[in-house]
């Protein structure tokens, strides 16, 4: 008699068992992946259809009816604000439509300023990560344009209308065909927001200091190599930690401080390593020079292991072109200030009842209590182990050994 096949289906409410998967046959592990596959494409479906994407591909195809062959075109500069803490970061991604280069590339469309992306000689300046928000996000695009140059299109206004009320075009410029924001960007000037809570400004001040000029930032950084990143180094032209002198609580550990970060370009998550770092310095448990030791790959060709900051305080904060003078209007400008300020009301209002609840709690404790950073960098054991004492990870030289047998990169890659 023949035993009917046993098909693995995905639970919704069990985890895998590591151990059952151990006792599997090839065979039957190979099932259980397919079937997660097809599992894992019946729900992207179902995100796709509940996020509107039959409503995009309609645009989509009354996008195609515009007759686009007798418009003029210009390449420009969009300057955007977001936040990035409700949104997966903000290039567009295969699993999801939350993020803020979608909303920007259907409202192009819906515009009709552009016929589709591909076409549009589109160029971002920077690739910020989940949770994290910028205030001078560039990119690059070729758009359609006003038949009279006297009256252009106003872009700022048509985007904003249907964009988000957490994303906002704030100005724009004609550039030259050949101009990209991500090539001809001259710096990027990255800020991290964070309380003081308890932490030693002084000592992450010192060790700033370390970071100014050209290094080998492999260990303050997550390695891209499979993408080919192999040259990890970098000129910081500014590190230093200031007080937001608008947001002050009379020198408690709720004033608020910035580190800020100047550079042409950057490694994949070297902001937030090196943030890491700084937090570590500020609680006492690394001394400043610990950045001199982690510059040094001679010494310390591996990277220790050790977790980033959170993406919530971080925002790409400035970006400098050598172009022309940016066009805004002082209308639009007001309104994304009147939107603005809405968040602001509804996020200080829920910061005025959580304040008033901690003040009133303090009355019964008797020593002061100064955790606000401690969100910020994820503590991984109550005994704390010096950086250069960790597990290391793979060197350089490894990863490109590993990429090469893999065939993601090339054997002579430098």
């Amino acid at each position: 008699m023949e035993v009917p096949e046993t098909k693995y289906v995905p639970s919704k409410n069990k985890k895998i068992d590591i151990e059952s998967l151990q006792s599997k046959t090839q065979e039957e592990l190979i099932e259980i992946i397919r079937q997660l596959q097809a599992h894992n494409e019946q729900l992207k479906a179902i995100i796709s259809k509940n996020c509107g994407v039959e409503k995009h591909d309609h645009d989509h195809r009354k996008n195609n009816d515009f007759d686009f062959s007798r418009c003029k075109w210009s390449h420009i500069l969009l300057k955007l604000v977001y936040f990035g803490w409700d949104y997966q970061g903000y290039v567009c991604q295969d699993d999801t439509l939350d993020t803020i280069e979608h909303h920007l590339i259907q409202a192009l469309l819906k515009c009709r300023l552009i016929k589709s992306r591909e076409t549009s000689n589109y160029h971002r300046c920077g690739r910020t990560d989940k949770g994290v928000s910028s205030f001078s996000q560039v990119i690059s695009i070729t758009v359609r344009a006003s038949d009279e140059e006297k009256n252009p299109l106003d872009y700022c206004k048509m985007l904003n209308r249907l964009l988000p009320d957490d994303i906002k075009v704030i100005c724009w410029q004609p550039v030259a065909e050949e101009f990209s924001a991500r090539f001809n960007c001259n710096n990027r000037t990255y800020r991290y927001f964070f309380p003081k809570g308890d932490l030693d400004i002084e000592a992450m001040q010192e060790g700033t200091g370390y970071l100014l000029g050209t290094h080998d930032f492999r260990n303050l950084c997550k390695m891209d190599v499979g993408n080919g990143v192999t040259n990890f180094i970098r000129t910081i032209d500014h590190a230093a930690v200031s007080k937001l002198e608008d947001f002050h609580y009379q020198g408690t550990g709720y004033d608020m401080y910035f580190f800020e970060l100047k550079s042409q370009a950057f490694l994949w998550h070297q902001v937030r390593c090196i943030v890491a770092v700084l937090l570590l310095i500020g609680r006492k448990l690394e001394k400043p020079c610990v950045f001199n030791d982690l510059l040094d790959i001679t010494k310390n060709p591996r990277k220790p292991q050790y977790p980033m900051a959170h993406p919530i305080g971080l925002n790409l904060f400035l970006t400098e072109f050598e172009c022309g003078n940016w066009i805004l209007d002082e209308a639009e400008i007001s309104r994304v200030i009147e939107t603005l300020q809405k968040h602001w009301t509804m996020n200080t209002i829920k910061v005025t009842h959580i304040k008033s609840s901690i003040l009133e709690l303090s009355k019964v404790v008797s020593k002061e209590i100064n955790a606000q950073d401690s969100v910020l960098l994820r503590q991984e054991s109550k005994i704390y182990k010096p950086l250069l004492t960790r597990n290391k990870c793979s060197t350089l030289e490894e990863k490109i050994c590993h990429f090469v047998k893999r065939r993601r990169i090339k054997e002579n890659v430098e």
